[in-house]
């Protein structure tokens, strides 16, 4: 496990915490398998019943540009541990939680989607800046975030990147509850708790349930944006935006 993803287990709620507070919790690849090695073993631990993922003051920034960028660069045809959690967190039979404070950028947003409830703080703000970096949406979210949002707010947060705050986050269904920023690792931790309480085959296939009238969509936008992020990544705009950005 990386130092940078904290992941600890209490009673029958396992956590997993960014812990790269020098750069905002940006994610590296290191950090993608982290995270998918600590989703794993909670999965296939029976003692287990649900899981919570927490920042700190702030949530992540999302991809470390500049890891991300080498990690393409010597890729030689392997999925990427990034694809591999999505997926898992696609599959993942327990209830999972996210408290969010501070930014969550990119991943950091499009990674909620897959959580069976978010708190935010007041602090948060999201944004899904993808079309400004030359890229497109990621981990499902051109399917998942219309059904959340609607097709015509989907449109604009993830055409024009624009942030947007916690009320708004919760107005739009992407958000479960929001907090005092001092309150979101507490409220996370008693959500847990009780759904931990609750008969855990009845909650598992709640969750398929509630899932499996859109996972054949789900998937096929999964393969389909990871094709398309793929040939981004080649793209001259994405390049110059990349170049902008690491040049700040």
């Amino acid at each position: 496990m990386s130092e940078q993803i904290l992941y600890s287990k209490d009673g029958a709620i396992a956590s997993l915490r960014f812990n790269r507070p020098e750069k905002k919790n940006a994610i590296t690849v290191a950090m993608y398998q982290a995270l998918l090695d600590g989703l794993n073993d909670a999965a296939r631990d029976d003692a287990i019943r649900a899981v919570g993922i927490f920042g700190g003051e702030v949530f992540t920034a999302g991809n470390d540009l500049g890891d991300f960028l080498a990690a393409g660069a010597q890729n030689h045809g392997e999925e990427l541990p990034v694809i591999k959690l999505i997926r898992a967190m696609i599959a993942f039979p327990k209830p999972l939680l996210a408290g969010v404070k501070g930014v969550a950028i990119g991943f950091g947003t499009t990674m909620l989607m897959h959580c069976d409830a978010v708190v935010a703080g007041r602090s948060a703000r999201f944004a899904l800046p993808f079309a400004r970096l030359g890229l497109v949406p990621e981990a499902g979210s051109s399917v998942i975030f219309p059904l959340i949002a609607g097709r015509m707010r989907a449109s604009w947060l993830m055409l024009s990147g624009e942030q947007f705050g916690a009320e708004e986050a919760h107005h739009i269904g992407l958000v479960t509850r929001v907090t005092d920023d001092a309150d979101v690792d507490g409220a996370v931790t008693t959500m847990c708790g009780a759904l931990a309480e609750l008969p855990p085959k009845a909650i598992a296939s709640t969750k398929r349930l509630l899932k499996a009238r859109f996972a054949d969509l789900v998937e096929r936008a999964v393969s389909d944006e990871t094709a398309a992020f793929g040939a981004a990544l080649q793209s001259e705009e994405a390049r110059a935006a990349f170049t902008k950005f690491l040049a700040r």
